[in-house]
């Protein structure tokens, strides 16, 4: 393997710390470079079960289902969910950021919920920069020239890119499990067993049989997808129900063995986003003001945070949340979250 590729997967994966850390990276919760500006009161998960209404807005090759909350003057602050979740990760999240006087959109990504293409023609396409791009172009179409973008799985990775490439759009960044830009030539390298179980379901949708296990059980896939990566939430039925309505999308099954694939290699992007994707394998440093977090029971695959501070030049903070908190971490950890986002864009 060339030594660019060795290069991304050591960046991207390693479990050594390296040498040289960012400036302000703290550990824990409660760690801050300064006070907070305000602490938003007590918000216990679960509180709200869902949004007022869901928008529609044609965007770029897509009209968007989003959330919306908040005032219309207020400094713009997006959610981007991962998979497989839907916006319902910010239930709670969003409307403690609303009563703090901030506009908040919460968007379906391509393939969830009541989001879908314009054109039957559109290649389904589920490589990264496509999903950023869906972003920019949502933010294009209500009028929005800047935003705090905040996320996990997909929607981190999503707001990394747009970080990275269109810094001049994003004030500041919340990233669960940090920096997760990468590369195909990154994605074809082996790892450690170990690490290679955790990533049994990328595998599997390799397959053709794994899409159509994944086509006719999406429902109960999913659900193990939440029990594996959140070992100690103990999310009921109603909840879970709730989300996954968002996965009867007609592009959804598309969308995400398409991802996966792309991710390995396997499946070709679109040439339009190739020179994005190229600039992407260079592993840009990502500039904005930006918090990290981690939950201390994340049990979906993550780099470990000595892993990635080098790649924040700009003001940086690492928070990783204890409590059994797992991948879902704005759902899990509602409070914590919000106040990430409260704290990193008063910084």
């Amino acid at each position: 393997m060339s030594k660019e590729i060795n290069r991304d997967r050591r960046r991207f994966l390693a479990t050594a710390a390296i040498g040289v850390a960012a400036p302000f990276v703290f550990g824990g919760v409660a760690a801050a470079q300064s006070a907070s500006p305000s602490t938003l009161p007590a918000i216990k998960p679960g509180t709200n079960t869902s949004f007022a209404a869901i928008k529609q807005i044609d965007a770029g090759v897509l009209n968007v289902g989003y959330a919306e909350a908040g005032p219309a003057d207020g400094s713009v602050v997006i959610l981007l969910h991962g998979w497989p979740y839907d916006i319902h990760s910010f239930v709670d999240v969003a409307p403690a950021l609303a009563k703090s006087g901030y506009r908040v959109i919460v968007p379906h990504l391509r393939g969830y919920g009541t989001t879908r293409f314009l054109s039957g023609e559109t290649m389904r396409n589920g490589e990264p920069a496509a999903l950023a791009a869906d972003i920019v172009a949502l933010m294009d179409a209500l009028g929005i020239k800047q935003a705090t973008l905040a996320g996990y799985d997909w929607g981190a990775r999503t707001a990394n890119i747009i970080a990275a490439l269109w810094p001049e759009r994003v004030k500041a960044m919340v990233s669960v499990s940090g920096y997760l830009i990468s590369s195909q030539a990154a994605g074809k390298m082996p790892l450690p067993p170990v690490a290679e179980l955790q990533w049994w379901y990328q595998f599997y949708f390799a397959t053709e049989r794994g899409r159509e296990g994944y086509a006719k059980n999406r429902h109960d896939f999913a659900k193990l997808i939440w029990k594996l990566a959140s070992p100690q939430w103990h999310f009921n039925d109603v909840t879970y129900d709730r989300s996954a309505a968002s996965l009867d999308n007609p592009d959804h099954v598309d969308i995400a063995i398409h991802n996966y694939r792309w991710r390995l290699g396997l499946a070709e992007g679109e040439a339009k986003y190739a020179e994005l994707e190229q600039r992407l394998a260079g592993l840009p440093v990502i500039t904005v003001p930006t918090i990290t977090m981690e939950g201390d029971a994340n049990g979906a695959p993550h780099p470990e945070p000595s892993a990635y501070a080098k790649m924040f030049s700009g003001r940086y903070e690492h928070r990783t949340i204890t409590g059994g908190i797992g991948h879902n971490l704005p759902q899990e950890a509602p409070q914590a979250f919000a106040q990430a986002v409260l704290d990193i864009t008063a910084s």
